[in-house]
């Protein structure tokens, strides 16, 4: 069974950054596709980012595009997303999401929260 474990998440003020980690139990080339999707309350979960596991596809959101980046340590089997100049709205609760298809997994989420 494929576990993702998020962390990094916290409190931070308007314009800070934090950086997210998305470790899998097993090597992200077995994946065709890793990515970020997002949570607000009282909302539905939404893409953020993704990367393809050839790595010739990376994508954004148009609401982070410029802010946040998707990265990958192999070696870690871990998915990273460096958040800069974070906004009220960004506020949730971030999900790793992996696809192996036709399976589709994601981890605990964690809790990402900006302050005005």
């Amino acid at each position: 069974q494929v576990q993702l474990v998020e962390s990094g998440g916290g409190l931070v003020q308007t314009g800070g950054s934090l950086r997210l980690s998305c470790a899998a139990s097993e090597s992200i080339f077995r994946f065709n596709r890793m990515g970020w999707y997002r949570q607000a309350p009282g909302k539905q979960r939404e893409y953020v980012a993704h990367f393809t596991s050839s790595g010739g596809t990376i994508n954004y959101s148009d609401s982070v595009k410029g802010r946040f980046t998707i990265s990958r340590d192999n070696a870690k089997n871990t998915v990273y997303l460096q958040m800069n100049n974070l906004k009220p709205e960004d506020t949730a609760v971030y999900y790793c999401n992996a696809i192996q298809i036709p399976r589709n997994y994601w981890g605990q989420g964690t809790q990402v929260t900006v302050s005005s």
